[in-house]
This record gives structure tokens, sequence and C-alpha cells, in this order.
């Protein structure tokens, strides 16, 4: 099979504007005829479904919850970024551009990226417009910070809930299509598979999670928004419902599914304290602004802290170990999530820890309170403060940036982040790998497009913090509008499609037959024992980091758990029900079967990149070294079923704008 990425030619800043120019239209008239499905509702799905209902479209929109705001988005917290230059401090569009190919570890396809960074410009002036409340300056200008990465101010944001106030915009746009009847929404729907028709996407399978009916939907293509397959790991920062269902599922009908090892550990989140815990609590990036990483130099003081017998403060600053200021001085605490993730790996791996399971270390405000208090006190004409009243007036700046964030740390904790350090310990967050898409964004099915977290397209080998908002809203907004019109272009002919067909009927029946063989089982294990196992395996030998003899171990076990898992998981009820218990089986039965692909692909990549850190492939100092020799490329993976071994095909990655170095953040 033949990648073709689709990338216009020319220069790299006319690719888009040409792209838009010269691309083939819909008449107004002609849109009216055609129609659309868009699974998710986050904002990639929302935000594209109401684009494609105000372009005049017919869409039929679906999500599994009760309703589009509940979709994950709503959890990212700390910013979107957008290349505005508010700061004027040397930002632009190419700089964008440039910090996310190196940030991903040049393992990203140029002309994508660059469009994310040239349409980024224009989503902040959307999301005003719609009345997203984003931070303002005194003056009344938008406010900017800068996260993991970039040397910059170039991320919005509302407080600790821009992923919220964002998904409230798309959905008040999407709102509005509903209401004036150019969208059909589907809430408490799952879509379970993908029906084909002459080689095409027409329609899908979805299970009405009220009544447990299976229902046949039709349209002219199909556009998939539904986020990322972090869950494989059972912990991870992600909502307890996410999943990698719809995209697996796809992929079982012949899509590829691209560099699924390309896991990103986000390095600010809340330490696991113990085996019950059903998911972890990320706290934002952006603390990483103002709060400075540390662990004690001493192992003896960690012991203590572990143990009760000392607290943070009784720790002189010579005692402490700033050890991503000192390891990364050009941008300390603020490099990329997958160095810090290491790095807090490595202190800890060193008996360093300094919560009871010694994983863990502390992200302290101390001198933030310090530094903003003297600045008020400046600023309002203080003479000789004390420093309790420099303390005071620097936790009430803090207060006003990421007041939520810490009170939702005290919530969980018990614990007063503005008295003691957070404690912090990486976690699964994001996913890079996903669907392969071109410059499109259609899968290699024609008439199959993927947006958001769900594609591969943007971010390479590791995701810069506050692009996850800004790649969903510009694939959306943006992006989808246009090429998915190309397509549709072709099928202004082609009538409105029948669900009566033996491509519907035979889709509807293996979805029912896969339902049906997980409630037959009669078996004795639960399963979130089993998906609790899988992302225990996972974890261990394709987590923070990998090697050659790990990841065969894991593929072994997880093919030896994906058959117990098959003769002993109990599933109670019925398919014509309300069944939560069967929607959680089907949706681990689709990661048992990609946990196994994410060890393949990664024991494949034999070299380290970004958040793929093969523990053969490193520096001297212990950093990634990739191998450009011989995996300068995608990984698109081919998945047929567990009797057959996935198949490899390459996309080989150009870079003609941006020169191919060796990351460093030193």
């Amino acid at each position: 099979m033949k990648l073709d990425s689709k990338v216009p030619p020319g220069p790299m800043d006319e690719k888009w504007v040409e792209y838009k120019s010269k691309m083939p239209l819909v008449s107004p008239d002609n849109k009216r005829r055609l129609e659309i499905i868009v699974v998710g509702t986050g904002l990639a799905g929302a935000s594209a479904a109401a684009s494609f209902g105000e372009l005049g479209y017919k869409v039929k929109c679906f999500t599994f919850h009760d309703s589009p705001r509940r979709a994950h988005s709503i959890a990212a917290q700390g910013g979107i970024n957008a290349a505005k230059n508010y700061q004027n401090d040397g930002d632009s569009v190419y700089r964008l551009f440039y910090d996310t190919v190196k940030g991903g570890d040049y393992r990203s396809r140029e002309a994508n990226v660059h469009r994310l960074a040239e349409v980024s410009v224009n989503i902040i002036d959307q999301a005003v417009a719609q009345g997203v409340p984003f931070a303002r300056e005194y003056g009344g200008t938008l406010d900017n910070r800068s996260f993991g990465g970039v040397q910059v101010k170039r991320t919005f944001y509302a407080r600790g809930q821009t992923g919220q106030q964002l998904l409230l915009g798309a959905y008040q746009a999407l709102s509005r299509q509903i209401s004036l009847g150019t969208v059909e929404m589907h809430n408490r729907h799952e879509m379970l598979d993908l029906v084909m028709i002459d080689g095409k996407a027409r329609g899908i399978i979805a299970r009405n999670l009220i009544t447990g009916k299976l229902e046949r939907y039709a349209a002219h293509c199909v556009v998939l928004a539904t986020g990322g397959y972090g869950n494989v790991f059972y912990l991870s920062t992600n909502a307890m419902n996410c999943n990698v269902t719809a995209a697996w599922k796809v992929v079982k009908k012949g899509a590829l599914m691209a560099n699924p090892c390309y896991t990103q550990i986000h390095p600010t989140c809340i330490p696991q304290s113990g085996e019950y815990q059903s998911k972890l609590t990320l706290m934002s990036e952006s603390l990483r602004n103002d709060g400075r990483v540390w662990v004690p130099k001493s192992k003896e003081d960690a012991k203590a802290i572990r143990e009760g017998r000392k607290k943070a403060k009784d720790l002189s600053e010579d005692q402490r170990d700033y050890y991503l200021e000192r390891r990364y001085p050009a941008f300390g605490n603020l490099v990329p999530r997958d160095v810090a993730s290491r790095a807090a790996k490595v202190a800890c791996d060193a008996g360093n820890g300094i919560v009871p399971t010694g994983l863990g270390v502390f992200l302290d405000f101390e001198s933030a309170f310090e530094r903003y208090g003297k600045s008020k006190a400046h600023s309002m004409n203080l003479h000789n403060p004390s420093k309790e009243e420099i303390r005071k007036l620097g936790q009430a700046v803090v207060e006003e940036k990421y007041g939520n964030l810490f009170e939702m740390y005290e919530k969980i904790t018990g614990e007063n982040p503005y008295e003691t350090p957070m404690k912090i310990y990486p976690a699964v967050h994001y996913t890079m790998g996903g669907l392969w898409v071109d410059y499109n964004l259609e899968t290699n099915i024609p008439g199959l497009f993927a947006l958001g977290e769900c594609n591969f397209s943007d971010h390479g080998a590791n995701r810069l913090g506050a692009s996850a908002l800004m790649q969903g809203l510009a694939d959306g907004y943006f992006v989808a509008p246009y090429t998915v019109g190309p397509f549709l272009s072709k099928e202004i002919r082609t009538p409105k499609f029948s669900t009566d067909t033996p491509e519907f009927a035979e889709a509807e029946e293996g979805v029912r037959a896969r339902l049906q063989k997980l409630l037959d089982n009669k078996g004795n294990q639960t399963v979130d024992s089993f998906h609790r196992r899988l992302g225990k395996i996972l974890w261990e030998y394709c987590g923070m980091s990998r090697n050659e003899q790990g990841l065969k171990k894991a593929i072994g076990m997880i093919q030896e758990l994906r058959k117990e898992y098959h003769e002993d998981v109990f599933v109670p009820g019925t398919i014509d029900e309300f069944n939560p218990e069967l929607e959680k089986a089907a949706r681990v039965a689709d990661f048992m079967e990609l946990g196994e692909l994410l060890c393949v692909d990664a024991l494949n990549r034999s070299e380290s990149c970004g958040g793929h850190f093969r523990e053969e492939s490193k520096t001297p100092e212990g950093e990634a070294k990739r191998d450009d020799e011989h995996f300068k490329y995608v990984a698109a993976w081919e998945w047929e079923n567990v009797s057959n071994p996935p198949i490899l095909h390459k996309e080989e990655l150009t870079f003609e704008a941006i020169e191919l170095k060796t990351r460093s953040y030193k």
C-alpha cells in the first residue's frame, strides 16, 4: 500500500492558501442534499458539526454522553496556543511551527503543522466572538502565559478551565445549528461499527445506550472526532469513558493506525495513592510557569519526608535539587512534557521520591508568592512590607491565576498547596498516535475523516502543552470544512443512502454477534479486573521507558490475557437494555487488541524519540537518541485480526522548512 499524504506543492507558507483557493467547491444548493455523520462532540467534533451545519450540509452528530457538554475536552485546564504575538516577545507563525515540530522530536508532517500554526491566529478571534472569557490584562487586552518547550508567551487561558470555556463556545455554536435543523443530535449513542459501500465510508452502526437498541445511520461521509486511547493503560488522566472503540472499528475495516506507541506521559499529575484508584487527576502544566520542581538532594531527607518525619519546609534551599533548572537551564521548569517526565522518573528511581510509594516530586510556589508579593507591594507603594504581608499579596496573585486548580488539589489530597508544596508525578495523558490521515484529514478509507486527538497528524512523538485545544478547534472550525468539500464535490450526484441494504444488515449483525458473545461467556472475572491487569502490563513494559526484552514479554502477556478475557469475563444483563457493563466489556475487548499493536509498534521503533523512550537508544547523559537514518517515517499499521501479524506501511517524512537536528533544551 502506497501512502499518499496529498501535501500540496509549493513553499511551506503558501501551501494552505493555494489549497483553499484552488480546491473543488460544493454549491450551496448541493450542500443541502449531502449528509455528514460526525462522531464525537469534543472541541473537534462539536466545532466541525457546527461548521458543517453553518455551511448548509445535513449533519448527524453522535455522542455517548447525555450532553455534548460532557466531552473530555472540558477537562483541559491550562490554555490554547496561538501565534498572535500579543506580548511582542518575538512570536510568529513560523516560531509556533518550529516549536511544534521540534517539540514532537521531528516526527510530524511539516505541512500539517504549518497549517495548524497558520490557523491558530483565527481560533482566538472565533472564541472571543463567542464570548469565551479569556484572561485579560489590566488594560483589557488578552493575557498570555508560557507553556513547556517554548521561550515566548503564546498561551491564551481562562484561569484553570480553558477547555470548559472553549467547549461551551463550541457547544453554543452547535446548539444554534441544532435549533435551525441542520444538525440532528443523537445523545447517549455509541458508534460500534463503520459501514462501507463500494469501498467508501457511508454510515455507522450505533447502540442506543439507554434502550440497548442497535441503530443504523447513513450519510455521504463519516467524520470521527472521538479522542485518544490513553485509557488502554487503565490509570490515566482521561475520563473513565474515554475509549478507542470507534477508531479501532474503522481500523478493523481497513483504516491504518499510525504511531500508536507515541503516548504522552504528563509530568504534573497527582501521584497514585492506592490500588483502588480507577483514574488519576491532572494538575495543569500552566502551574509550571510559577511552580518550581524539586526533590531533596539527600536520600536520607527524602526517606524522612516519605515517612512523615520531615516536611518540605524543613529543607533549606541548599538541601533541595531543582533538577529541571539544573539539567535544562535554558528552559528550566518549562521543558516539554516528555523531558520533564523522564527527569522525574530518574530522580525517583535514584531514591529521592517524596511520597510513600517513592513516586512523587514537589511542585513548590513559595518563590512565586515572594516574587508576585514584592511586585504587588511596589505597585501599591507599600514601604517596608513584612515578609508575611508580601507573602499574602503574592498568594492573592497566584490565587487569581490558578485558584480553582489549588482548590481541586486540596479537595483531592487534603493538603493546602498555599502552605505546602504540591506533590506530583508523571501519568498517561495524551496519545499522539491515531488514525493515519492525509493532508485532507482523510484516512486511507475514502470518505472517512479523523479530527483532533483521533488522528496522528500534528504532534509527532510528543505534544507541547496547550496544543491539543489548538488542534481540535483548528481541525473543526478551519480545516475540515475545507478538506471534506473536495470529497463531497464528487458525490453531488449520489442519492441519499438507505440503511436497508446488505452492507448495513451485515454490519449490524456483526455488532450483535460480538456483544452477545461477551454476554454468553458467563465467566468469573469482572471487566475492570482485566482492564487493570492490561494497564499494569502496558505501564510496566511500554510506559515511561521501553526495551526489547520487556516489549516482547508484554506482547505475549497481552495475548494470553486477551485469550483469558474472552473465556472468563463476566458481563451481566442483556443487549437490549441499559447495560453499562456491556459497554465497558466491548471497549476493553478493543483495548486488548490495541494494547498489543501499541507494543508491536514500540518494539519495531528501536530509536528513542519524544514520548517513546527506548532504553537501548540514549545519549551518555540519558537523553533520547533518535535514529533519523532508519526511523524518519510515520509507522502506519494495518490490522486484520488477532490471528495475523499487523502489517507496517511507512510514510517517509521530509523536512524542507526546518533543519533536522538533535533536540536540546539546555
